[in-house]
């Protein structure tokens, strides 16, 4: 060793550790409410942004945490607070949108067809790199959180006690809300007083008739949840059989490249309303509800899709 404060080195060699970087995990091991999934990591990454954060509002970390005993790896479970009814749905519209977009197997799917559009642009707006529709299937995402607040009249027998605990009375009456509320399946209900936003909506994919694709109650909850899957309406037309050229509306194009504004970056819009139901057992019931509503545009890209959905049929397992 050197005398030399400055240039004093250790003559022993500290030992290198080469493998400090953690790996990243292939697939996630989810347990969403006692129902297993197993997925890919890059099925996980392309789902869209506002479902992410209710599956993993905490953030989700893609390495291994920890070896197993004698450096064998163990299979981490996520446990995830989300209805898997609703995650199979979003799993699977996404790869059903995908394989048609893309193809299966030998069988070449709409991409195949309007590969030429790339080299057509009639204008930069509408480039390849400036326009990602062309080569990518996009899907408009649509969510709403409902959570209710149901008042009884003063003659009622729905109540709470001293601590604000719920009678039978009341926790019924808050049951057959919930029920009511469902029935409604709508999309465009309770959004009767923004037509610019379902006007635009409907130009986009959506059609004023149209209901949920999924919604549920949430357990021990006065919430109800719903989503909406939809192609995005690009403009581009592919005709039966292929007899004919694919056909672009250029003005439609351009309606849905505005949609752009929403991928990766979701919208939400925030309202109460208020209306007087009357259910089994109770009648004059002031009915509160408080919508958000969150937009969103998911692109699924091609190399996305290769890799894009492995779900194992794991039924429901006793812990």
């Amino acid at each position: 060793m050197s005398s030399s404060p400055i240039t004093q080195v250790s003559q022993n060699q500290v030992p290198t550790h080469h493998n400090l970087q953690p790996q990243l995990l292939t697939r996630l091991h989810l347990d969403l409410r006692g129902k297993r999934f197993e997925v890919d990591r890059e099925t996980i990454m392309n789902m869209p942004e506002s479902v992410l954060l209710c599956l993993f509002p905490n953030g989700l970390v893609l390495s291994r945490q920890m070896d197993g005993p004698d450096g064998e790896d163990e299979e981490e479970v996520y446990a995830v607070d989300f209805d898997p009814d609703c995650f199979s749905y979003v799993l699977s519209f996404f790869r059903g949108a995908s394989e048609t977009f893309y193809g299966t197997g030998g069988q070449p799917g709409l991409f195949a067809a309007q590969q030429h559009l790339q080299d057509s642009a009639p204008s930069p707006e509408f480039a390849p790199n400036q326009n990602p529709l062309i080569t990518k299937q996009a899907i408009i995402v649509l969510r709403e959180e409902l959570e209710y607040f149901s008042i009884p009249t003063k003659e009622s027998n729905a109540a709470t006690d001293e601590a604000g605990i719920a009678n039978q009375p009341m926790i019924d009456m808050k049951r057959r809300c919930g029920e009511w509320l469902m029935d409604k399946k709508n999309i465009f209900t309770a959004l009767q007083r923004n037509q610019h936003l379902i006007d635009m909506l409907c130009m986009s994919g959506f059609d004023r008739e149209d209901e949920w694709g999924f919604r549920a109650l949430e357990p021990s909850r006065c919430c109800i949840s719903s989503i909406a899957l939809v192609l995005l309406k690009t403009g581009i037309t592919h005709h039966a059989n292929g007899d004919l050229p694919v056909e672009v509306d250029y003005q439609q194009m351009a309606t849905a490249q505005k949609l752009l504004l929403f991928w990766r970056k979701p919208a939400r819009k925030c309202w109460w309303d208020g209306i007087e139901v009357e259910v089994p057992g109770e009648k004059g019931i002031k009915l509160w509800a408080r919508r958000v509503w969150t937009l969103e545009l998911s692109l699924v890209s091609f190399l996305a899709f290769m890799v894009f959905f492995l779900l194992t049929p794991h039924s429901r397992y006793n812990t």
